[in-house]
């Protein structure tokens, strides 16, 4: 089972009494329940991965329930049992919460208590499966190399840019990305040479803004010997070195008015000088800028040629702010998670819900870069959650419509994810009318079929 479906209970308990009360308790909350009267008729059905927690006395006509925790635990280590004991048998009990039970009760118990200890375990297991669910789908898609596997997240404003790299990618033309610090314009940059026909040619990223303005002509020209102070050997520049293959200019907002005069005449006439010599030199290669600005507004009040900017604004694609996509948050963050503890060696762990509140409320300034950084320091266990929820975090500068929109929309396509993609059975998991669902559904822009085809 996957899972979407529902989490249920294995319950097993010897004496029948006990156990057709106990299961009318928890299915009187709703809750699917499978009874057996001994382990060994329930081990028939359990494996890994199953979408349930188990529920089982101690005490039992053959084998007894903290031998079987030890099975379980060996079969899945994330499986919770809950162990239910006889009075006075409490010291037993502490010890099977050391070899790894999730809970325990005591005879009796009223039923308030028992649906309350198995909700809880639940929600424990459909997190769990949920996790592995999203890791397995991460590791596929890593595996196929795809724009998805590098464009991450199930927004509309991602699914767009994914649409336009998918266009352009195996054109020539160039093109201009805009988006915040720290929304990905470089990882956009790399799958568009990486899915163009020039992916065996050099990618050749240049930050314009970390070169001081003495050092920018050389190291996009190059120089030759001799042509000033300390030039003592040739250098071929960034712009010759991305030959058959890409350049990418990032902060090209940053680059000083006089090169770019003579980046111009580059892309015009697709050759350089390198310093100090007058010979052309050929050279082939796609321009990718990345600007945090509007190179339109700048070249409007004589901050950017507008030259320039209309050479290079054939193709733009604009990354949106983490903020104004929400939904993708619990994707990226495990696949963040997993990228970390396996660069530092270590297990990666599950995120709980009252952490996962905290990364979707929070406003992300440093948007896909500081998620990344959130993820390293969540694997070490270093991770200061009050950092998360400081006064004023939740403050977007989303209105409070859009925000709810984000939200309503995430709950949506999750939901539907659940029921693969079956909108009446998602209306019931949602307790509303189906016609309201499909009114949502088209305000708030979710496509089914993208949810369908996931599965």
């Amino acid at each position: 089972m996957s899972p979407e479906q529902t989490v249920g209970v294995i319950y097993v308990e010897d004496d029948e009494d006990v156990r057709i009360g106990a299961v009318q308790a928890l299915q009187l909350a709703g809750l699917p329940v499978t009874p057996f009267g001994s382990v060994e008729a329930a081990s028939a059905i359990v494996r890994a991965d199953m979408p349930f927690v188990v529920v089982s006395d101690v005490q039992l006509r053959g084998k007894s329930g903290t031998a079987w925790l030890s099975e379980l635990h060996r079969l899945d280590p994330d499986l919770p049992v809950i162990l239910v004991t006889g009075h006075g048998d409490i010291s037993m009990a502490v010890d099977a919460m050391r070899n790894g039970a999730y809970d325990f009760i005591e005879k009796p118990c009223s039923s308030e208590q028992l649906v309350a200890v198995v909700r809880r375990a639940l929600d424990k297991r459909r997190l769990t499966l949920e996790v592995r669910t999203l890791r397995s789908a991460l590791a596929d898609r890593q595996g196929s190399q795809g724009i998805e596997a590098s464009l991450l997240g199930r927004s509309p404003q991602i699914q767009e840019v994914r649409r336009l790299v998918a266009n352009l990618a195996s054109t020539n033309v160039d093109v201009t990305i805009y988006g915040e610090t720290g929304t990905g314009k470089d990882v956009v940059a790399r799958c568009l040479h990486n899915h163009s026909a020039r992916r065996g040619g050099n990618y050749v990223a240049v930050n314009c803004g970390g070169l001081p303005e003495s050092l920018v002509e050389s190291e996009l020209f190059g120089h030759e010997v001799g042509a000033f102070t300390g030039a003592t050997k040739q250098r071929i520049g960034k712009i010759e070195y991305a030959h058959g293959g890409t350049l990418f200019l990032d902060e090209i907002e940053s680059m000083p008015l006089s090169v770019q005069v003579k980046l111009l005449r580059a892309l015009q006439d697709r050759s350089i000088e390198r310093v100090g010599s007058n010979k052309p030199v050929a050279v082939d290669c796609r321009v990718v800028a990345a600007s945090k600005a509007n190179l339109y507004e700048l070249s409007e009040s004589k901050q950017f040629r507008a030259d320039l900017y209309y050479r290079l604004g054939v193709a733009f694609i604009e990354l949106p702010p983490l903020r104004e996509r929400r939904e993708d948050i619990p994707v990226l963050f495990e696949h963040f998670t997993l990228e970390a503890a396996k660069r530092f060696e270590r297990d990666a762990p599950i995120v709980d819900e009252q952490t996962m509140s905290l990364l979707l409320s929070y406003s992300w300034p440093g948007n896909v870069r500081e998620l990344r950084n959130v993820a390293d320091r969540f694997v070490l266990g270093v991770l200061d959650r009050k950092v998360l929820d400081r006064s004023g975090s939740a403050a977007s500068e989303l209105s409070l419509p859009r925000q709810l929109e984000n939200i309503e929309r995430s709950i949506i396509e999750d939901a539907l994810r659940r029921k693969l993609g079956d909108v009446q059975a998602t209306a019931a998991l949602l307790s509303i009318p189906k016609q309201t669902l499909y009114d949502k559904i088209k305000r708030l822009a979710v496509r089914i079929e993208s949810v369908r085809d996931k599965h």
